[in-house]
């Protein structure tokens, strides 16, 4: 049996794959001018290097990142996980639905409950469950 994932490291994967895939999509990158595109990589890598570090004052920067995928890659926004969004929060709850938010509240409720207990919390196994009922 594998141990779960923390919250944070669960997230920080999400995270490194999403930049994976978008530096992958060679001919989305070509859509927007090369220099710009760099500089946004550029400050993608420096928040997965700031998360690797355990820096959570990155949020900001993270909401922002997200934010802009939307904006400058609108054709693969459907790419972005949904946990990410509610993991920056901010900015990135605009493009969740209020049924969508209550259902992350939740888990973030039981997530809570189970760490005051000292107990692990699988955030992908719940987030499995919630999203089958």
């Amino acid at each position: 049996m594998t141990t779960p994932l923390s919250y944070h490291a669960y997230h920080l994967a999400l995270l490194q794959s999403l930049y994976d895939t978008l530096r992958a999509q060679s001919a989305l990158l070509e859509q927007v001018p090369e220099e710009s595109n760099e500089l946004f990589m550029e400050r993608f890598n420096e928040l997965l290097t700031q998360l690797e570090q355990g820096d959570h004052d990155s949020l900001y920067l993270g909401q922002d990142i997200l934010c802009q995928i939307i904006s400058r890659y609108p054709q693969i926004a459907h790419l972005i996980p949904r946990d990410l969004l509610w993991y920056f929060g901010g900015d990135c709850l605009h493009f969740m639905p209020d049924e969508e938010i209550a259902q992350y509240q939740l888990l973030d409720e039981h997530r809570a409950q189970a760490e005051a207990r000292g107990e692990t919390f699988d955030w992908q196994q719940a987030r499995q469950l919630v999203q089958s009922n």
